[in-house]
Order: C-alpha cells, then sequence, then structure tokens
C-alpha cells in the first residue's frame, strides 16, 4: 500500500508541474490566473482539472519523467505501471472515463510495468561498459564523433546496435555493446549517449539513460 501511495503521490507532483503543457490555450489561461494567485485563492493543476486529465498525461509520467527526472530502482517503475493500469480500471469502473480511455491507459500501464524494468537494467549495463571501456576517445575526427543527443535503436543483433539520430543521416553502427544489454532492449527504444568511432568500430563514449516510452 505504500508504494502504491508513493506512485500517486508521484504522479500528482508530475500532474501539478507538467499537466498545464498540455492545455489548450483558454485552459491555459485559467490555469494561470488560480496558480498565480496567492493565499486561499491559489490552485494547483489537481485542484483545477478532473479524471479525464489523467491518461492523457501518462505517456510523459511513465517516459521521460520516470527515467530522466527521479531516482529510481526497477521495482518501483514497474509498481508504477501496475499502480497507473489499476487506477484506469478504478476509473472507468467508476464511470469518471469512458471505456476506450481506459483501455489506452491500461495498456500504457501494462508497457511501463513490462519495459521500465528492462530499460533502467539496460541503462546500467552499458553505463558499466561505458565507464570501463579502455578505448581512448580523444581528439577523434568529426565525423567521428557524435555529441550527446537521443538515439533511436534501429536494429539489435546480439552485443551489437544500429542507431538513428544526432544529426547524421543513415544508420550509424554497429555499436558495440555487451550482449546481455541487447537481450533487454528493444527496436525503437531511444538511448541519450554520445558515440566515438575508434578504427571503424562505433563505441558508447558517455551513456546516460534508456527510453522505452
Amino acid at each position: 500500500m505504500g508504494q502504491y501511495e508513493a506512485v500517486i503521490d508521484l504522479f500528482s507532483h508530475f500532474l501539478n508541474g507538467y499537466g498545464h503543457e498540455n492545455l489548450s490555450p483558454r485552459e491555459a489561461a485559467r490555469f494561470d490566473k488560480y496558480y498565480a494567485a496567492t493565499g486561499a485563492a491559489h490552485r494547483e493543476f489537481v485542484q483545477l482539472f478532473g479524471p479525464d486529465r489523467i491518461v492523457e498525461n501518462l505517456g510523459g509520467f511513465l517516459g521521460s519523467f520516470l527515467t530522466h527526472k527521479v531516482i529510481a530502482g526497477a521495482e518501483f517503475k514497474r509498481s508504477a505501471g501496475t499502480v497507473t493500469k489499476k487506477l484506469c480500471k478504478w476509473l472507468v469502473a467508476k464511470g469518471h472515463i469512458g471505456e476506450e480511455e481506459s483501455a489506452e491507459g491500461i495498456s500504457r500501464g501494462a508497457d511501463a510495468a513490462r519495459d521500465l524494468p528492462k530499460a533502467e537494467r539496460a541503462a546500467r549495463i552499458l553505463f558499466e561498459a561505458e565507464a570501463g571501456n579502455p578505448q581512448d576517445f580523444e581528439d577523434l575526427e568529426e565525423e567521428d564523433y557524435l555529441d550527446f543527443d537521443h538515439f533511436t535503436i534501429a536494429r539489435i543483433e546480439p552485443g551489437m546496435l544500429w542507431l538513428r539520430g544526432g544529426g547524421k543521416k543513415g544508420l550509424i553502427g554497429p555499436v558495440g555493446v555487451p550482449a546481455e544489454a541487447t537481450r533487454l532492449l528493444q527496436e525503437e527504444w531511444e538511448l541519450s549517449c554520445s558515440l566515438g568511432r575508434v578504427r571503424g568500430q562505433w563505441h558508447l563514449v558517455e551513456m546516460a539513460n534508456v527510453y522505452p516510452m
């Protein structure tokens, strides 16, 4: 129960901090008015908007927020997916949201419960591999270095990744990584990292996070 409460408290914190980003101009004006008010007139996002705003914000909460903004282990991330899935079931049972919206939220929660722990373990493996790489990445030529960015996984083979992004056309790869990581990763997930090429082989130079959603 404590874990459930922690997830809901964190989701409320997320909504208060980021929920206004999805508002229409008219709604945003209303939010700004009450958020800027002082004393008893002040209102947070969750005090102004109802359960119809929950599902549309689940992607941001279960995606970049839990991965990038929150220091949490795999078990908490799994619980976040489970709790939000059950929340959507409760909301439709109580008539607060429709069946279609609930199904979307349940699907997001199930995906998060499955994928977020895998992404967290993969990120740790890749970070440790990058930290222990003996390659010298100093003085790389411009075409052999791709600065820190988000790269999308286009193809996976055991111990190798092919990526898209970083301002480079076409596929980047193969990027050598531990085979244990490739067993966890999936195509279309994103890595936040920088890359360097030494003697024709791409490597992780800096590694931060894996984003499954």
